[in-house]
């Protein structure tokens, strides 16, 4: 073998043994640092409070809606949706809603996220 060969083995190894090490690792997720809300009371918007939570993994969500029956499991999986996309765990969050619009739901939970870690510089969209 020659040496080149023998070299492009090992980093081959090498790198085999760095996925197997990445896969392995427990995925960190982040909590809220302190409590932080987002949105009004008003007809058409959504008030979302978050909190952090005794521990780490606890995911709590307590809705309440004037179009509960009609639109509530829609309104969870936009809050989850949301909660999921920046790897919240530790959180009660309590969502007051007026008949919000997904992208509103949406961007006043991404609100409260970022202010609740303290990096909120402004909000993203996305046509997803």
């Amino acid at each position: 073998m020659s040496k080149d060969e023998y070299n492009i083995k090992k980093y081959t190894e090498l790198c085999i043994s760095f996925v197997v090490i990445f896969a392995l690792i427990k995925p960190v997720f982040m909590k809220p640092k302190f409590k932080a809300q987002a949105g009004t009371f008003e007809s058409s918007d959504i008030l979302i409070l978050i909190e952090p939570t005794e521990t780490d993994s606890e995911r709590i969500i307590e809705l309440d809606s004037s179009v509960k029956f009609q639109f509530g499991n829609d309104i969870r999986k936009e809050i989850e949706k949301q909660l999921d996309k920046y790897e919240i765990h530790g959180v009660r969050l309590i969502a007051k809603d007026k008949g919000a619009l997904s992208a509103t739901i949406a961007a006043r939970v991404e609100t409260a996220i970022k202010r609740s870690l303290n990096i909120q510089e402004g909000t993203e969209f996305s046509n997803e």
